[in-house]
């Protein structure tokens, strides 16, 4: 059996979900920590049993690394992706991506050059209920979708951006919200209902207006490749981490996802189909459970070519490309057309 040596870069709460994540694989080394805190980092490499570097370019010398894992602030994860695919590394990102259209130009065509994989962390379409969902709507178990209402309600505190600079600072963030938090909540509407086409949207910021230079809040309607139409709003002014709240209609019957539980409503009757709830809690529950397949079938990619089970460059920019079509909808006050 091929051993896979891994560096996980970034030490900040999201690395821990890779960390675990790698142990369970029978096949992967974590031969790396990076990180700017030298403390810190020390810290968890000497618990992780492994190297530390301060600089990630330093660690992508090492010819041992075969994939890199990138858990730091969306402005680095750019020149960190080109950086280490031009390294001959495998590479799996947080998401987004990138910022913006520009830097998912470049990042993409960097990907379909190179020798390595790039994998992108959507999580959330792993859940159990997501998995449900998608199976029963191409099945047409319901027969053709209508429509696809998401409500998703977080709590953000003043001290969640001053704590943490690059959070709510366009430069470095690339907005707030929405291309933080609500991007998951995007990125399955779309993959549910195979695109977005057009959409118009409105963010505003006003609880946290003070402490951060993007949204606080966003609505949008949305027209769908398949037809159908979503209705979109999201906030982080919630006083907690709700669970997701989405509808799907179709002709023959309705999906409701309330309270990380999956309910069928079709011919009179009411089932339950699937949950998200974390079995034993070691996973904050609006982070989404798919942390551990999503990273299982990437490594599964690199150790058989040709097998695509993974989000790849090409599935993360539709969600990037639809929360830059939300915000220039925003600034401009019309519909954008959306062509993926």
């Amino acid at each position: 059996m091929t051993i896979l040596n891994t560096a996980v870069i970034g030490a900040g709460a999201i690395h821990g979900c890779h960390v675990n994540a790698l142990r369970l694989l029978p096949n992967v080394a974590l031969r790396a920590l990076v990180d700017i805190d030298s403390v810190k980092g020390l810290e968890l490499a000497m618990r992780y049993q492994c190297r530390f570097y301060q600089d990630y370019r330093e660690m992508l010398l090492d010819d041992a690394i075969d994939v890199v894992h990138i858990c730091t602030p969306h402005f680095e994860h750019k020149n960190m992706i080109l950086a280490a695919l031009a390294a001959g590394k495998h590479v799996f990102c947080e998401k987004p991506v990138g910022m913006n259209s520009s830097e998912l130009v470049d990042i993409t065509r960097a990907a379909e050059q190179a020798s390595g994989l790039l994998g992108v962390c959507y999580q959330n379409r792993l859940n159990p209920t997501s998995l449900r969902i998608r199976q029963m709507l191409e099945d047409g178990e319901l027969g053709k979708m209508l429509s696809i209402k998401a409500v998703l309600t977080w709590s953000r505190s003043g001290a969640y951006y001053t704590e943490s600079p690059w959070r709510g600072r366009l430069a470095t963030e690339g907005g707030s919200l929405l291309i933080n938090q609500a991007i998951h909540t995007l990125d399955l509407m779309q993959w549910f209902a195979g695109g977005v086409t057009r959409v118009k949207g409105v963010v505003d910021s006003g609880e946290l207006a003070d402490v951060t230079e993007g949204e606080d809040s966003a609505m949008a309607t949305l027209h769908f490749a398949n037809g159908a139409r979503g209705l979109f709003y999201a906030s982080n002014c919630n006083t907690t981490d709700s669970p997701l709240l989405m509808e799907i209609h179709c002709e023959q019957g309705s999906l409701l996802l309330h309270n990380n539980v999956l309910w069928c409503i079709a011919r009179g009757e009411r089932l339950r189909l699937a949950s998200d709830d974390s079995p034993d809690g070691s996973v904050k529950s609006y982070w989404g459970l798919g942390h551990e397949q999503a990273i299982r079938r990437f490594y599964h990619a690199i150790s058989h070519p040709g097998n695509t089970d993974y989000t790849d460059i090409h599935e993360a920019g539709k969600s990037l490309t639809l929360v830059e079509a939300i915000y220039r909808s925003s600034q401009l006050r019309q519909w954008i057309d959306i062509n993926n």
